[in-house]
């Protein structure tokens, strides 16, 4: 898993805000609302995506529609996965991640936790 560049995470963006699938120039219309940027250079991109598993894609008329392969949360969860095994400590890692986080979080953590150990039974 490798971070995504500023292009490649603006057009996952897109996907996952939508649900749904959408061509390039439904992703180019909605980055040009925040900077600008070529069709040819978001199809490059969404191209090398597909190419690397992020997105499939089916042929509709001329375009082609894009689907992200993994959900947001997916994308984020390998990312900590990462993180983490680029320490030397895993659980001091980990511990200052928890001091970070909100009750909230805390919260949802635990119930994941024991959800986990309920599928491992």
């Amino acid at each position: 898993m490798r971070w995504l560049g500023d292009l490649e995470a603006q057009i996952l963006d897109c996907l996952w805000k939508w649900g749904r699938p959408a061509t390039v120039r439904e992703v180019v219309d909605d980055i040009n609302t925040r900077r600008p940027a070529a069709y040819s250079t978001v199809m490059t991109v969404a191209t090398i995506l597909h190419n690397k598993g992020w997105l499939t894609r089916e042929k509709q008329g001329r375009a082609w529609l894009y689907t992200p392969v993994r959900s947001r949360e997916a994308y984020s969860a390998a990312l900590m996965e990462d993180a983490l095994g680029a320490s030397q400590d895993r659980p001091a890692a980990l511990a200052h991640f928890v001091e970070r986080m909100t009750d909230e979080e805390v919260a949802a953590l635990r119930e994941a936790l024991r959800a986990a150990d309920r599928t491992a039974e």
